[in-house]
């Protein structure tokens, strides 16, 4: 069976954003996001290249991959594939990343 690894700041990511979805839109739209972000871990767990590879200056981060939350595409899950599953990095929203690092 394929493992999904969720690193802490991953876990701390999800609460974020599910709290911020509760506020702003409602509890129902935060468990879709919950739901949504847990079958995107499963997926990309059994096919760990489903994900772009990304580039950053850092080579620690040489195997990082992206992929969107499917019906929150704006939502971008970070991961490192693993042999037997994935390693969950970090959850951005695109937008955040967008602004920020252009």
């Amino acid at each position: 069976m394929a493992r999904v690894i969720k690193r802490v700041a991953a876990k701390r990511d999800l609460t974020d954003h599910f709290v911020f979805l509760g506020d702003n839109a409602s509890v129902d739209v935060a468990r879709r996001f919950l739901h949504a972000c847990n079958v995107s871990f499963q997926a990309l767990a059994h096919m760990p290249e489903l994900g772009t590879q990304r580039s950053f200056r850092n080579p620690r981060f040489s195997s990082v991959r992206a992929w969107p939350v499917k019906g929150f595409e704006r939502y971008l899950i970070f991961y490192r594939p693993l042999t037997d599953g994935v390693e969950i990095s970090v959850h951005w929203r695109a937008l955040f990343l967008l602004t920020f690092y252009t």
